[in-house]
């Protein structure tokens, strides 16, 4: 039995507190820093031919399917996954996962 092991040793391990944000006038200063947001809604690939056939109404097919989750970037690195909302007749995204939320505490 691994209890009567003398190499077994028992350890307790509290919860963690909720890290609270950072703040303080070294990190306040980043609030105001601006980052390129981009909601990717798929990729493919073209070869120039197709590209240059294209034109209005012309359609591309993007690899999802309707209802799938959209990427959420900041700066081309992904923070998030969300769906697509309308709110007063304007197209939005609804966070639904942070990126690494699933893996978090995992070791």
């Amino acid at each position: 039995m691994i209890a009567d092991d003398p190499q077994v040793v028992e350890a307790r391990v509290d919860a963690m507190p909720a890290a609270q944000p950072a703040s303080g006038p070294a990190v306040d200063v980043l609030f105001d820093v601006t980052l390129q947001l981009t909601v990717e809604l798929g990729r493919t690939q073209l070869p120039i031919r197709e590209v240059l056939r294209l034109g209005p109404g012309a359609v591309v097919e993007l690899g999802k399917q309707a209802g799938d989750p959209v990427d959420i970037l900041a700066n081309d690195k992904l923070i998030a996954r969300g769906e697509l909302v309308v709110v007063d007749s304007v197209l939005a995204v609804r966070i639904t996962e942070l990126a690494g939320a699933a893996t978090r505490g995992r070791s």
